[in-house]
């Protein structure tokens, strides 16, 4: 059985992992992440009990219960990057035995949701809307970096690639399908669905002009036109990829609620994005203690 060194499994003096600042007492059967810290605290206003809290850099948690369930919500901060740091050390703090620096024999799965806001791509998907991540559609790269087990859907990639006919200096986007259970426990007639779109960041990655010439001027245009078996991409964000392929590659569950602040289509923006936000959380704890 293989050991994890300390230079790639990085714990505190306290025993709590790296990053987050957690152990594996702290998380809870359901993981809810949200990019902003402050979020954090607008998700557990709504909780009945609050168990415990903790801040390290970006990354505030709180743990608590609601209807008798418990959560763990995190701040992840905002890009993919950050995710990849958050959720590996979610699944080391369930999946490793710290002591003995191996995996457990038994595996975790988590449910994990991410409670987002997010940019509409389609005129008819207003801003104070709900959307569903069905899929995300990976254009950061982060997921080539790991043995992806075929977890990607090739046949809606290649018509992706070939529509917008991607650059090839590019990263190749990838496809990740969110988890059904979840899909069928969050989706109703209320909300909207489609493919998530994950940028690598927020000004070029995602088609914004401010000093800096585009590579592809078109592309936002492209991903808005996208048609396939029904599908289309509904919105751009920056986490929702990289959550759905981290989480299927470790055995997780993974769904993301995304709070339209942003119309790109017809360039419309909340007039209280706070109220959007605060309905999403609403929906989706309710959703989650049914």
């Amino acid at each position: 059985m293989r050991t994890i060194g300390p230079t790639e499994l990085i714990l505190n003096p306290d025993g709590s992992i790296y990053h987050i600042n957690l152990k594996p007492e702290h998380i809870a059967p359901t993981v809810i992440f949200v990019g902003d810290q402050n979020r954090v605290e607008k998700v557990a206003k709504h909780f009945d009990e609050i168990e415990f809290s903790t801040q390290k850099r970006e990354f505030k948690t709180i743990v608590g219960n609601l209807k008798g369930k418990r959560f763990t919500v995190i701040s992840t901060g905002i890009g993919p990057d950050n995710i990849d740091i958050v959720l590996n050390e979610i699944d080391a703090l369930v999946n490793i035995d710290l002591e003995t620096r191996t995996v457990k024999p038994e595996l975790t799965s988590l449910q994990i949701v991410r409670m987002g806001t997010s940019g509409s791509l389609h005129e008819d998907i207003p801003v104070d809307a709900i959307v569903l991540g069905t899929h995300g559609l990976g254009l950061d790269g982060v997921l080539h970096s790991y043995d992806n087990k075929d977890i990607f859907e090739t046949e809606l990639e290649n018509a992706f690639i070939d529509h917008c006919n991607y650059a090839e200096q590019k990263s190749r986007p990838y496809i990740v399908r969110n988890s059904p259970i979840l899909e069928k426990k969050m989706m109703s007639d209320e909300i909207f669905s489609g493919i998530t779109a994950t940028a690598g960041g927020f000004f070029g990655p995602q088609g914004r002009i401010l000093r800096l010439a585009l590579q592809d001027n078109h592309l936002n245009k492209k991903i808005e036109t996208f048609r396939h078996n029904q599908l289309i991409i509904s919105n751009l964000e920056m986490e929702t990829s990289v959550i759905y392929g981290l989480s299927k590659l470790m055995g997780h569950q993974a769904v993301s609620m995304n709070a339209i602040i942003g119309n790109r289509a017809n360039l419309t923006f909340s007039k209280d994005p706070y109220a959007t936000v605060e309905k999403m959380i609403a929906y989706s704890l309710d959703k989650l203690t049914a």
